[in-house]
């Protein structure tokens, strides 16, 4: 089995009450990916599909669903899945590369950021997502390569999927997968094994097949991470784990106090490597998501479109009956010319940089080397962002009580803001 050398990471966290400060479930993400590649933020209505339709995946055709959810994605701009996202619905999910006893087969099969994409536009909860990609799973595989890269990359997933009651951890390892759920309290997965001997369900030969592997004795109380994790772990994994104890601790402290605005300043930690700038790879985005208990209120999902939280403005997204796809967040498109569909895939390089993608760079780029220039950008940022958090504040505590369909406008509207004050530092 061939483990790349790169490092690799992700970080995922979800909060439930009694850990959360009021009665919502917060949801956040950081994507690390390679440095270059750049992330947009795409919508999708809820949609009816013909009766036998199939949609073509990033690599392979499954068959479509009889009808999908509206959805908000944050995806590497050249596949078709997503790192993170949310649907209609309230449901959240993120996936994390991971590597197991089981071999990671070279061969085309569904990604796990398109087993994202196919859950949240099938699930109307999360305990309904885990049941989605667990039978996509078993029916489709999973595998292909996972860089825009001529070498391939390959990994098998874990998924942190949750809703506004509950949270569910997802590990997979080849075709076999266990799920632990969680009611209350904190949860973070890495780029790790992290279900022990609480599974609320596994796939039916998950035991079976670790016996005749030797993997396990029979006997012994079954312990799934200790069961399917590789015996000598390749370095990155052994930082996996320091970020893994390091999110459980930042979690620990805020116990009883989490907010989204605690999250956002989890991801943005850098002393812990969950804000992640190592070698080729770096947080291309991130995402925080705030989902009500009660059913009145809406859900609000923040997201960056660039990279590195610590220097990017978080921006709320909330579903709307007027929704439609924001363009400065949209990277371009390249059809048949495009170097994922070309054989031999990525042989050439395309420039897949969206609008706020270009501008948040120049303006980083532009106050570099004056610490004055440099804050004072900063110091606009915060300001626009804790506009943001005020607005979602008065959302979530009902003091504002817009019809949804006027929010759908929300994200649009603080995308075009943020465009503009880079445009302003950039001249």
């Amino acid at each position: 089995m061939s483990i790349p050398e790169s490092p690799s990471s992700c970080d995922c966290f979800v909060s439930l009450p009694p850990a959360s400060r009021s009665p919502v479930v917060v949801f956040a993400k950081n994507s690390d990916r390679p440095r270059t590649e750049v992330q947009e933020v795409v919508y999708y209505g809820a949609a009816t599909h013909s009766p036998g339709s199939k949609v073509m995946c990033t690599y392979v055709e499954v068959e479509q669903a009889p009808k999908t959810l509206a959805i908000v994605l944050s995806r590497p701009a050249w596949l078709w899945g997503a790192e993170m996202g949310a649907n209609e619905m309230g449901v959240c999910i993120g996936n994390e590369a991971v590597w197991t006893k089981e071999p990671v087969e070279e061969r085309d099969a569904l990604l796990g950021m398109d087993l994202v994409r196919l859950a949240l536009e099938r699930a109307h909860s999360a305990k309904a997502a885990v049941q989605v990609i667990a039978d996509l799973l078993a029916q489709y595989g999973q595998g292909g390569s996972c860089k825009e890269e001529p070498q391939t990359f390959m990994y098998h997933n874990t998924y942190l999927l949750c809703d506004r009651l509950e949270a569910y951890v997802l590990e997979t390892a080849g075709p076999f997968w266990a799920a632990e759920r969680i009611t209350e309290g904190s949860r973070n997965i890495s780029n790790q094994l992290s279900i022990g001997t609480r599974i609320w369900q596994e796939h039916p030969q998950l035991r079976s097949h670790a016996l005749a592997q030797g993997w396990w004795n029979g006997t012994e109380e079954f312990n799934f991470k200790i069961v399917y994790s590789l015996k000598t772990q390749p370095v990155r994994m052994e930082a996996a784990k320091a970020r893994y104890r390091a999110g459980q601790e930042l979690l620990h402290k805020q116990e009883g106090h989490v907010t989204a605005e605690s999250m956002m300043q989890l991801l943005r930690n850098k002393e812990s490597g969950i804000c992640m700038d190592s070698g080729g790879f770096r947080t291309t985005s991130s995402m925080v998501s705030v989902l009500p208990r009660c059913p009145h209120l809406p859900c609000i999902h923040l997201l960056t479109a660039t990279p590195d939280p610590s220097r990017s403005v978080f921006k709320p997204f909330v579903f709307g009956s007027r929704l439609t796809q924001v363009p400065w967040v949209m990277s371009p498109t390249f059809g048949e010319n495009d170097p994922l569909r070309q054989i031999p895939r990525f042989q050439t390089q395309v420039d897949r940089r969206h609008e706020l993608y270009k501008h948040h760079q120049r303006a980083l780029e532009a106050s570099e080397g004056s610490k004055d220039t440099e804050q004072n950008l900063k110091d606009k940022q915060n300001k626009m962002e804790a506009e943001h958090l005020s607005l979602i504040n008065n959302l979530l505590s009902g003091t504002l009580t817009p019809d949804p369909s006027d929010l759908s406008d929300l994200f649009l509207v603080c995308v075009e803001k943020e465009l503009a004050l880079y445009k302003e530092e950039i001249n």
